[in-house]
């Protein structure tokens, strides 16, 4: 295979630096606190770490290793934080006694290389994704693709499937999605962090994927909307819960956004994300990225929560600008009510 090219989003095992709270004293003694996780919102942590460096004094450094990874380094309390796409149940919290929180909302896209149909030109039905991702739907002129792309010129070009190699979040969110909108593979293959590919090529993180699509014509996968976005990837109309088509836009991620209910008695698990919300506008494949955290390091905690709540506070443009939504304003009270009545109680 040829050389994949770079991309632009930064290499996800290097650290990134960032600092204190703006106000605390120029004498304050730095802290260092380490994450590691979702490749997902990797983007938008590295801004944040580095605005927030510039603003104090601090260091974050956050590794993208794979939601996976994430969750079993900070349950083995090897980092103090951990980065997930997939929300954890109270049970399973209770069980590796982490807390949890969401960080932003971000949006999964599936991504292709297709010679002559550009950005949003190609829809993709429930039934089309899925029989491509099933292997059962090999060619790019298939009928089921064709119907609903009369006038888009799809050449006679094999589908190349390009997927996560490692346990995801992306891949636990887009596979559940999946089963949601298709009989024949919730029985087939189900949803996981790594699930029984029945096609394909694997890759690791949101990078890796984005490498293979762009490197191979005729390539499909999916990745977070930021690497789509910063690459320069096509990207296809996709269909809501009742059946529209939708694209992947700033105004059908916060549709979808829109409909999220948020709990803190259930550590703000909902079942199935933010996806297949409801509304004839919502984009299907929304989903908010969580934190967890340890439930004994409390300072380490406080470390932690001083970052994020500074991130809520400045970070909400730099978050727009790569693709994700902000929460909510409310949401962030909540978040801050968590913090202050379940984690340092």
């Amino acid at each position: 295979m040829r050389k994949m090219k770079k991309v632009t989003v930064a290499a996800l095992t290097v650290a990134v630096t960032a600092g204190t709270v703006l106000g605390a004293s120029s004498s304050a003694k730095a802290w260092t606190i380490n994450g590691a996780g979702a490749t997902f919102p990797y983007p938008v942590y590295v801004k944040w770490a580095k605005d927030f460096k510039k603003a104090t004094g601090n260091r974050v450094n956050y590794q993208g290793i794979g939601s996976g990874g994430g969750i079993k380094q900070v349950t083995d309390r090897v980092v103090d934080f951990g980065g997930s796409d997939k929300m954890l149940k109270p049970s399973e919290l209770d069980r590796r006694r982490l807390y949890q929180f969401p960080a932003v909302i971000g949006s999964i896209v599936v991504v292709y290389n297709l010679p002559g149909v550009g950005d949003r030109k190609l829809k993709l039905s429930n039934r089309a994704v899925a029989d491509i991702f099933m292997g059962k739907v090999r060619y790019w002129d298939n009928p089921e693709i064709k119907k609903d792309n009369r006038d888009v010129n799809l050449p006679h070009m094999p589908i190349t499937v390009i997927h996560r190699s490692e346990g995801s979040g992306t891949t636990w969110n887009f596979t559940y999605w999946l089963s949601g909108i298709s009989p024949a593979w919730k029985s087939r293959i189900g949803y996981g962090k790594v699930v029984r590919w029945p096609t394909g090529i694997g890759a690791k993180g949101n990078a890796g994927v984005t490498n293979y699509v762009k490197q191979i014509p005729g390539a499909i996968g999916y990745v977070e909307y930021a690497y789509k976005k910063q690459n320069r990837l096509s990207a296809a109309v996709l269909q809501t819960k009742e059946g529209n088509w939708v694209e992947p836009c700033d105004e059908t991620f916060k549709a979808a956004a829109a409909h999220a209910k948020w709990s803190l008695g259930t550590h703000f698990y909902t079942e199935g994300n933010l996806l297949l919300a409801e509304g004839k506008n919502s984009w299907p494949l929304t989903v908010a990225t969580m934190i967890l955290l340890p439930r004994e390091k409390k300072i380490k905690n406080k470390e932690v929560t001083e970052f994020f709540n500074w991130a809520f506070k400045h970070g909400d443009k730099s978050a727009e600008k790569l693709g994700y939504v902000p929460l909510p304003e409310s949401v962030k009270n909540m978040i801050r009510k968590y913090w202050k009545t379940v984690v340092f109680k």
